[in-house]
């Protein structure tokens, strides 16, 4: 079976990416699926082997002790197809470790899977790839793309996988290491456009506020790009965001400014309730009767004090309320 490369360079071309990809999900009858391989037990195997070597070396003793030519001959070339073919079988014996696996072709066609750990015995025509099945992890490089309102940011994430499906992976795919750190790039760049870094409006999604949601969109996209190479996402995150040079330093400004007109409101807010608050209480208590101007000058004076940046400097009345 000839191996078919659908890795997708074109990290800009999203629909194109995802259509491939589904295109490759979708079933068509020249997919593979992992299964597993016929095997068997190594150490019996193992043994036979060398029963068999030791049997050979024994009809080539025999044949060298032996006085007619024709039995000499016939036990040397006897014993010789017997270690030929002991060594021979033995070349199906295959070690797998934790966290491996083998993948069994047969004259170019795919015979299934070796899973099992330990030694295993399998056809000696066979051809035998190892494919690791252990987590790995792949941290993109730091990106620069623009945000959905066009402001050019910086961003990489990680992303944490494994191979789920061997026969995918070496006969869906020309490289499938490759085609997931392509498809990563593809999905970071593509959500990067998607959402700004910081939203305008209340309740929008954006990459700094909403990392979880965020986080969740990028896996469930990693994980539709590769599927065609049998590969599952276990986890992706960001590992770094932030406003490119060029422009950081204004973004920093826009956000200290609305730091402190958010500041500003809660000020204002907390001081409307302080006057609010002393006035019902002159007026539930009687300690004084204000009359509406003289409302009008305290309200002014306790806003000024309250919301004022500096302290206030009081200034004494020698006179009347009036004066």
């Amino acid at each position: 079976m000839n191996k078919r490369g659908h890795s997708m360079t074109n990290t800009s071309g999203v629909d194109a990416a995802a259509g491939a990809a589904a295109g490759a999900g979708g079933g068509t009858a020249h997919e593979v699926r992992e299964y597993a391989a016929h095997s068997v037990g190594g150490g019996l195997a193992l043994l036979l082997g060398l029963l068999g070597v030791i049997a050979g070396a024994g009809l080539i003793a025999c044949g060298a002790v032996a006085v007619a030519a024709g039995a000499k001959a016939a036990f040397i070339v006897g014993g010789i197809l017997v270690i030929l073919g002991a060594i021979f079988a033995m070349s199906g014996l295959n070690t797998v470790a934790p966290g491996q696996a083998r993948v069994v072709q047969l004259f170019g066609r795919y015979r299934g899977t070796i899973r099992s750990d330990g030694l295993r015995w399998v056809n000696p025509l066979t051809s035998r790839e190892k494919i690791s099945t252990r987590v790995r992890n792949h941290e993109t490089a730091v990106l620069k793309v623009n945000d959905a309102y066009g402001n050019p940011i910086e961003l990489a994430a990680v992303v944490v996988w494994r191979v789920e499906d061997t026969a995918r992976a070496v006969f869906e795919v020309e490289d499938f290491t490759e085609f997931v750190e392509t498809q990563t790039e593809a999905a970071v760049r593509h959500i990067a456009i998607e959402y700004p870094y910081d939203s305008h409006d209340e309740g929008g999604l954006s990459l700094r506020g909403n990392a979880e949601e965020i986080t969740e969109k990028l896996a469930a996209e990693l994980h539709v790009r590769v599927e065609a190479a049998g590969v599952h996402i276990i986890e992706s995150r960001f590992t770094h965001l932030a406003y490119a040079p060029e422009i950081a330093s204004a973004m920093l400004q826009r956000q200290q400014a609305g730091a402190v007109v958010a500041a500003r409101k809660l000020i204002v807010e907390g001081a409307v309730g302080m006057v609010e608050l002393a006035l019902t209480r002159l007026a539930e208590q009687e300690i004084v009767d204000l009359d509406p101007e003289r409302k009008a000058a305290m309200v002014s004076n306790l806003m000024v004090v309250l919301c004022g940046d500096r302290a206030a400097q009081p200034v004494v009345n020698t006179g009347t309320l009036y004066q």
